[in-house]
């Protein structure tokens, strides 16, 4: 049987390019960047550690895309090797409310602590440290 090997990236519809990119730049440190596939269109992915995150604007979607593209149906956990503590105190400056955490749960490879954050379009955030 054929096997995959990693994931690549993931798209992310939302309502505004400008206010998830201010977020995810401004809060989690993303790096943002503009790029023109094959295609000669003009996107924009956030990308940390080799992963990527495309953006498509809600009702201007790039072909092909999800089924049903809703801003806000996302739940997407990210590992950081900083403390939830330290984030917790970058958050607090931000201005962003945390929702649940910090709280034991199980990742792919095993234990993690967790606290959780909503983006602008509500996409729930996890942000989680190996334990």
């Amino acid at each position: 049987m054929p096997r995959l090997t990693s994931l690549d990236h993931i798209v992310l519809t939302v309502a505004s390019i400008e206010a998830t990119t201010q977020f995810y730049g401004t809060v989690l440190g993303m790096i943002v960047e503009t790029f023109t596939p094959f295609d000669g269109t003009c996107r924009t992915a956030l990308k940390f550690g080799v992963q990527k995150i495309n953006l498509h604007r809600a009702g201007a979607e790039f072909e092909p895309k999800a089924r049903t593209a809703t801003p806000g149906s996302a739940d997407l956990c990210f590992l950081s090797d900083t403390s939830l503590n330290d984030w917790t105190k970058h958050l607090a400056a931000q201005n962003i409310d945390i929702e649940d955490g910090p709280i034991a749960r199980t990742g792919a490879t095993g234990p993690i602590h967790s606290i959780y954050i909503r983006d602008p379009d509500g996409n729930l955030i996890e942000i989680a440290n190996l334990t």
